[in-house]
């Protein structure tokens, strides 16, 4: 497993404690999963500690099920819900208007206690985060095809007194640190 793999891996750990918190850490991997539409959430990862909290996450926030699991020998596990009661639900949570496909940003309302925050930060970074390794180097970045969500992240962590850049790379926006300080934190 790669140091990134094994950090995503060592995240899953952590157990959510409160609704808001589950709330806030599902509300960080929609906005950095593949694909959150009004049709369609899907989230793909190859990390087996997160697809395995993936199901228990998303029953806690929003006391819904996937509606597609991945399959067992798949290198690819791939998470879905297309019900569109379930996709109500989520999208009635976060306070999104979803007409035809979401405007998508942060919903700083559910980011108003630190470990809400602290949770948020958790699964953006198991659906749109890396790390390299600290022996090699140091770099850490945040990827979505979001532009809004990329710049209101940008602004929460500056708020919570980190400063990162931004770039954008093949239609993605990246928020990253160079920093030991910053990663380390």
């Amino acid at each position: 497993m790669s140091f990134s793999g094994d950090v995503k891996a060592e995240l899953c750990r952590a157990v959510v404690q409160k609704n808001c918190c589950a709330r806030a850490e599902a509300h960080g991997v929609l906005l950095f999963c593949n694909t959150f539409q009004r049709d369609l959430i899907r989230i793909v990862t190859e990390n087996h500690a997160f697809a395995e909290r993936l199901p228990r996450l998303f029953h806690r926030a929003f006391g819904i099920s996937f509606d597609r699991l991945p399959e067992a020998d798949s290198a690819k596990l791939i998470f879905e819900i297309t019900s569109r009661a379930k996709l109500d639900a989520v999208i009635n949570v976060f306070g999104f208007s979803m007409e035809q496909n979401p405007s998508l940003h942060i919903n700083f309302a559910l980011l108003e206690e630190d470990c809400c925050r602290v949770s948020f930060l958790r699964g953006v970074f198991l659906a749109g985060g890396s790390v390299t390794d600290p022996n090699k180097r140091y770099h850490m970045e945040f990827v979505t095809s979001h532009y809004k969500v990329s710049r209101e992240l940008e602004a929460l962590l500056m708020d919570m007194g980190f400063q990162s850049r931004e770039t954008e790379r093949g239609g993605n926006f990246i928020t990253y640190f160079k920093q030991s300080e910053h990663i380390e934190d």
